[in-house]
């Protein structure tokens, strides 16, 4: 056992983006497929759709390596929301959401949307958003559809 082992440190060192994903695409590919793909056996035929090129992307990085992402579609609806697993529990996702959220704001959109896997139905509610649906698969795993009404008035 190594007493010099770096972990990661906090969420000052890294940098949560918004891109395209013509610029980010190695990046987004390469979390989305550690995280979906690799973990939660998600099959690459659904991973990957025409929506990523239209969407907006959120990223995060430390020391310039992608280790979690999301995307917006249409400023309406959240997705493909994944975060490495040694970066977990550290506040990134939150980061991230709320980055999400924001844009989304600033462009008006009333409400926005998303399927939350029904672990993680904690960490979207904390966040304001509320469960619509009942439980449902998607790809094999139990999901619930949540929504976050926006308050835009300035």
């Amino acid at each position: 056992f190594a007493s010099n082992v770096h972990m990661p440190s906090p969420l000052t060192n890294i940098k949560i983006e918004q891109v395209s994903w013509q610029n980010a695409r190695i990046n987004l590919m390469h979390v989305r497929t550690i995280v979906f793909i690799n973990e939660q056996h998600v099959e690459p035929d659904f991973e990957w759709d025409e929506l990523d090129l239209s969407a907006v992307h959120i990223q995060a990085l430390f020391d310039n390596q992608a280790i979690a992402c999301l995307r917006i579609i249409d400023y309406k609806k959240i997705g493909r929301m994944a975060v490495l697993k040694p970066w977990r529990g550290m506040g990134i996702g939150n980061a991230m959401l709320n980055e999400a959220i924001n844009i989304c704001r600033q462009q008006g959109s009333q409400k926005i949307t998303l399927s939350a896997q029904t672990h993680a139905i904690g960490f979207y509610s904390k966040a304001g958003f509320k469960v619509l649906s009942d439980e449902y698969s998607d790809v094999n795993i139990p999901h619930v559809d949540m929504q976050l009404l926006l308050n835009n008035k300035l």
